[in-house]
């Protein structure tokens, strides 16, 4: 296991400080599941990943944690690649494929760097629970894109989940941080238009970037996926938006992608 106090110039592409002490926390995977018992977003995602995944296949599950995503697809039928950055995150994983025999491999690595794993190896692909947005770094982001789409099948599909970011105008400090984000970012080199910190289960300071469409779409793009499916989630991310057409920008508190890497 890695040591959890390398200096922050040290950390893997992509990793902040923030997520750097996630990773190494032991109690935000062991609480995990519990902490997310009643959140309404695991059925609305569950059920897309099973409508897009609609053949048995291997589900590779980038920045897994503890499998609430993959584990439900392998009962189901399909066998399970789980990669995170977190060792206690794939203990967790591992302890579930064990107690009920699931066909589940677990590799660590960090999501920009996933160069161990074959090209087109794996059926399907999945990033769920805004774990892009955690990567720092647009340029970094788009390496863990180019890795999803290189490790896919031809024909294979990749779900993803993100944040919007025009939705924090409707938080009471929204505007403000929109306002200053957007001023701000062009004329930085560490911030990026996006680019949010705050407090987190006893973390003090947790990176997270929230989207804009149209850099979602360029990003998937640029690296050769073809956007097939969009969903837009209500303000509370139980169910995909009613009325998508109406304010979208204000009203979509994420989305749901999936995209298909083209047959060769």
């Amino acid at each position: 296991m890695t040591r959890p106090d390398r200096p922050t110039w040290q950390l893997p592409p992509g990793v902040s400080r923030g997520l750097w002490d996630y990773v190494h926390t032991p109690h935000i995977a062991d609480d995990y599941d519990d902490y997310f018992a009643f959140n309404s977003l695991f059925e609305t995602d569950g059920a897309i990943l099973r409508r897009q995944f609609d053949r048995p296949g291997l589900v590779a599950d980038l920045g897994c944690g503890t499998g609430r995503a993959l584990v439900p697809l392998v009962k189901e039928g399909h066998r399970g690649l789980a990669i995170d950055l977190s060792d206690h995150m794939l203990r967790v994983v591992q302890g579930k494929a064990d107690d009920e025999d699931l066909p589940i491999d677990c590799v660590r690595a960090n999501l920009v760097e996933m160069d161990a794993i074959a090209d087109g190896a794996v059926d399907y692909a999945m990033c769920m629970f805004s774990t892009l947005g955690m990567i720092r770094g647009r340029a970094n982001r788009r390496k863990v894109l180019h890795h999803a789409r290189r490790i896919l099948k031809p024909g294979g599909k990749f779900v993803l989940h993100v944040h919007n970011y025009w939705f924090n105008l409707r938080d009471p400090e929204g505007p403000w941080w929109v306002i200053g984000n957007v001023a701000t970012a062009p004329f930085r080199r560490d911030i990026e238009v996006g680019d949010r910190w705050f407090p987190y289960r006893g973390l003090p300071s947790m990176f997270l970037h929230v989207f804009r469409w149209r850099e979602l779409a360029a990003d998937l793009r640029s690296v050769g996926f073809k956007i097939t499916e969009r969903v837009a989630l209500d303000a509370a991310r139980r169910k995909p938006l009613d009325r998508p057409w109406l304010l979208p920008m204000l009203r979509t508190n994420g989305w749901i992608v999936t995209s298909e890497r083209p047959q060769e």
